[in-house]
């Protein structure tokens, strides 16, 4: 039962958008002028919010495997199977298909990219405060609360319809050589 929490809880982690929330906060300060903006801080953090929005999708699209030479090598999901990033010469008489992609995906993207968009939008006090500047308390309470329910409800998707991807990250599990109980 523990071990099938945890891996509930790994497969939620996965899927959503924690590092690019991370690297929008860390950013939005710099492009929203602390929540003070003019027309170039109206300009700039859109375009942010696209790119990150943009590679919270496109990490729901990749996949690794553990190479020949025992390494963990990265590829783009395609209909036809895995497309590794690099060129791997032991890859050659590997079959991909395995990889291919599915429905699923663009379902995971499209949650992943809403949990994005709602803490981007609506919990990050800079991009409130650059684009929503009028909001009264109780609005600003309902706007503070949404972000949580949504990714709320998106866990459970997650939970409910667990990815078996091991995008960037998130490499695959390497068999164990030995275990504690036998040492």
């Amino acid at each position: 039962m523990a071990d099938a929490t945890f891996g509930s809880i790994g497969d939620v982690l996965k899927l959503l958008p924690t590092a690019t929330v991370i690297l929008y906060e860390v950013l939005t300060p710099i492009v929203t002028n602390t929540g003070d903006c003019h027309l170039a801080n109206k300009v700039v953090t859109p375009v942010l919010l696209v790119i990150c929005s943009f590679f919270c999708a496109f990490s729901q699209f990749t996949d690794s495997y553990i190479g020949a030479d025992g390494k963990v090598k990265y590829g783009l999901v395609t209909p036809r199977g895995l497309a590794p990033f690099t060129a791997d010469e032991n890859a050659a008489g590997r079959d991909f298909s395995s990889y291919r992609l599915r429905f699923a995906d663009f379902v995971h993207a499209f949650f992943s990219v809403t949990v994005f968009a709602a803490v981007a939008l609506l919990a990050d006090a800079n991009t409130v405060s650059c684009f929503y500047p009028s909001l009264k308390s109780q609005q600003k309470q309902l706007v503070m609360a949404l972000p949580v329910v949504i990714g709320a409800l998106v866990s459970v998707i997650f939970v409910v319809f667990p990815s078996t991807r091991h995008g960037i990250g998130y490499p695959p599990a390497t068999p164990a050589t030995s275990s504690l109980a036998s040492q």
